[in-house]
């Protein structure tokens, strides 16, 4: 890519979001902006690859595609979109995109319909981290320069992309952790509270969480709150019951 005085703009628009510490949407929003200017196009579409599933998954897009985004998925190979996720290299159709064997018309995408596509791997390190696609309405032979820039931008954008992937995707696990044990503390307290319910009242296990579980509708509380105060108060029951102090030894 030659750096004019366009291409010096790019290098400067793409540092700033790589350096930044942008959310995984904002970032693909930023993707869509410099995509969309760099490529004048008439629609851009953001696919993201999942690992778990090993699937393209439509992440964002310049046209609003609310029911599709985090829906719409391809398998690797499937479709155009598929075919440049496998072998990660570039495809340009220049006109009567749909004529192409690769191509797959999904109906909830405008863009399908349009003329003319350029569709460009998001890769980090060899990775690959998704697809970009550019549509174009009418005819449009890509110069190689163009596609020269959307390759590049592919290359600097997936790895930004997918290093706030990874963050998110930690920050998931430490949420995750998190709840997990939030819910394990919960579940010792209600464990410690039926029984003491089982004890002072003479109730079954099954009888003292009925009774937990129904106050805790009646009160609108959670239980893990009910049974913190079910302890609490037996711990200060305990404290004002005073020991029995031993009279003087039998003559």
């Amino acid at each position: 890519m030659e750096t004019s005085g366009s291409g010096v703009a790019l290098l400067h628009q793409i540092s700033a979001i790589v350096s930044s510490e942008l959310s995984l949407d904002q970032m693909l929003g930023q993707l869509l902006g410099i995509t969309v200017q760099a490529a004048s196009c008439d629609a851009c579409l953001v696919y993201l690859f999942d690992g778990e599933t090993s699937e393209i998954v439509l992440r964002a897009s310049q046209v609003p595609h609310a029911k599709a985004l985090g829906k719409l998925r391809m398998k690797m190979g499937e479709g155009i979109t598929g075919w440049v996720a496998e072998h990660k290299a570039v495809v340009a159709l220049s006109e009567n995109a749909k004529s192409d064997p690769r191509f797959k018309r999904f109906p909830s995408l405008v863009e399908d319909t349009y003329e003319a596509f350029i569709s460009v791997p998001l890769v980090s390190g060899g990775d690959l981290v998704g697809v970009v696609n550019v549509h174009f309405r009418d005819k449009h032979v890509a110069a190689p320069d163009l596609i020269a820039t959307l390759t590049f931008i592919g290359e600097q954008m997936g790895g930004a992309v997918a290093k706030t992937m990874l963050a998110e995707a930690n920050q998931r696990l430490i949420e995750e952790a998190i709840e997990m044990k939030r819910q394990l503390e919960a579940r010792k307290l209600i464990e410690r509270a039926k029984g003491i319910l089982m004890t002072r009242h003479g109730l079954t296990e099954e009888e003292a969480y009925l009774r937990l579980r129904n106050d805790s509708r009646r009160s609108r509380r959670p239980m893990r709150d009910l049974a913190q105060r079910i302890i609490q108060d037996e711990m200060q029951a305990r404290q004002a019951t005073p020991e029995a102090i031993p009279g003087p030894p039998l003559q």
